[in-house]
């Protein structure tokens, strides 16, 4: 029986999971691992304390399952950076998590100055951040990479500094030519990084090294982002199949399977193109859009209001009224990702009366995070020109029953509910088996994936004045905070 490792690390935490060749996991590891914020902006992480949790929790897993591992999978939140010493393997300076913003001066000054629309959740102004904002620097040998870099030097102890083209694209970092064939020249002249202090980039499948910091020392045969290893975990692996993770935030991925894109450059209607895995130097693409907070405006009446004791209790509350009473909520707490990109839009509440009841606000909460998940569909029909007729989910909310069927009246479409909240896990367990020969093609994960239950939009809903009144309300919600409306990343 085939037992293959999965490393995975999220924002707020790290799994170690067992899965086995009918994609079943057998035995799973979580340690919490969060970031810490010195400042409003600021998102920082421990780079020794993730490295020491992920080998306990490896460690843990495999003594519980018991028996050798034949491959190990990576997969991880994207764009998070860090630098390290290259003859010591320790950091230095701070780990920079995806969410810091620390840099938005030095994208703005890339705009005004090169033409560069650069985001700060990319990894090139951070990886210039460290390199000038750490001192003593002077003669050391330096490493800078992201978690999967990081991950992979520490499970080979310091023989393997790589990246896949999923970390390493020009979406997610930045430096990389958009077909992901080299090291853009002109960005690293100009935010002073020298080349040999990336990693060396990979395919998303094939043997990159051994685990030797782990007892039998397997080989690591796949590398790749989290959003790309829950599209693959869901069977997303033909051209027009989406899928949209609904955790903290929500993220839409789709397969088109089309040639290089024109640039790493938003399409008109907000996404942006993606390496959703490489393999035997040829890269698949897709697109993603991102709705910046999901269920975040959960925990927010749950933690700030009082409305709910808990987030699953949510579907109870709203579970008391039939519909919101005419009560329409913007969940742009932080703003408003895929289409508008307006970091200046709020959140609203509409359609408050004497007679709104907690029920009703509670149910406008998910139907709000529900229209922002049709919002993405919408976004990426219209970039791709594909037909997507049946949408994926996974994430936390997915546990919700009032949520997916508002999700599927929002859509129009049926809606696919993941066997695992966390599909990351099975999507890097397959590359990893597809590394050593246990699946053939990107095709046996399609074959292999079923939903756990499907959940069809409601009969005789007027669909069109559903999503009329959604887009009076995100209208409203816009352009709040001009200052940061007028800000293009």
């Amino acid at each position: 029986m085939t037992a293959l490792l999965v490393i995975d690390v999220g924002t707020t935490g790290l799994r170690a999971a067992v899965v086995d060749h009918s994609l079943t996991v057998r035995a799973i590891e979580y340690r919490a691992c969060p970031p810490s914020t010195p400042a409003a902006g600021l998102v920082e992480f421990d780079a020794v304390d993730m490295a020491a949790k992920l080998l306990d929790a490896a460690e843990t897993v495999m003594a519980a399952v018991g028996e050798p591992i034949d491959a190990v999978g990576v997969t991880n939140q994207r764009a998070s950076t860090m630098m390290w010493d290259r003859d010591t393997g320790a950091p230095v300076g701070p780990g920079l998590g995806w969410q810091d913003l620390r840099t938005v001066g030095e994208c703005i000054v890339a705009t005004a100055e090169h033409g560069w629309t650069l985001a700060p959740n990319q990894s090139v102004t951070k990886a210039a951040w460290l390199l000038a904002n750490t001192p003593e620097l002077e003669g050391r040998d330096l490493c800078i990479g992201t978690i999967d870099s990081w991950v992979a030097w520490t499970l080979t102890e310091g023989a393997a500094h790589v990246s896949d083209q999923t970390n390493a694209s020009a979406t997610t970092n930045g430096l990389r030519t958009v077909d992901g064939s080299a090291w853009r020249d002109d960005m690293l002249a100009a935010f002073a990084i020298d080349a040999s202090m990336l990693a060396d980039v990979v395919d998303s499948v094939g043997e990159v090294g051994r685990a030797t910091a782990l007892p039998g020392s397997p080989p690591i045969t796949a590398l790749l982002g989290d959003q790309q290893a829950s599209l693959i975990g869901q069977g997303c692996v033909r051209a027009g199949r989406a899928k949209i993770t609904f955790g903290t935030g929500g993220m839409l991925d789709v397969c088109t399977d089309r040639g290089t894109p024109d640039g790493a450059h938003r399409n008109g209607a907000g996404t942006y193109p993606l390496p959703l895995w490489s393999r035997d130097g040829r890269i698949t693409w897709g697109v993603e859009g991102i709705m910046l907070a999901a269920g975040t405006n959960v925990e927010w009446l749950r933690d700030d209001l009082g409305l709910i004791a808990s987030s699953s209790a949510s579907h109870d509350v709203a579970s008391e009224c039939a519909d919101t009473g005419g009560v329409v909520y913007v969940p742009a707490l932080l703003g408003l990702g895929t289409p508008m990109w307006d970091y200046g839009a709020r959140g609203t509440l509409l359609g408050l009366t004497r007679g709104t009841e907690r029920s009703h606000v509670v149910r406008a909460v998910l139907e709000g995070i529900a229209h922002r998940g049709a919002d993405l569909v919408d976004a990426a029909s219209s970039d791709t020109g594909l037909t997507i007729d049946t949408i994926r989910i996974d994430g936390g909310m997915s546990a919700n029953p009032t949520f997916v069927q508002a999700l599927a009246d929002a859509t129009g479409h049926p809606i696919e509910v993941s066997p695992v909240a966390e599909s990351t896990t099975i999507g890097a367990a397959f590359m990893a088996g597809l590394g050593i020969g246990t699946w053939t093609g990107m095709d046996d994960i399609d074959r292999l994936w079923r939903p756990a239950h499907t959940i069809e939009p409601t009969p005789g809903l007027d669909r069109r004045a559903h999503r009329a009144r959604w887009a009076d309300a995100i209208g409203r919600a816009a352009g709040w905070i001009p200052e940061l409306s007028a800000l293009h990343f």
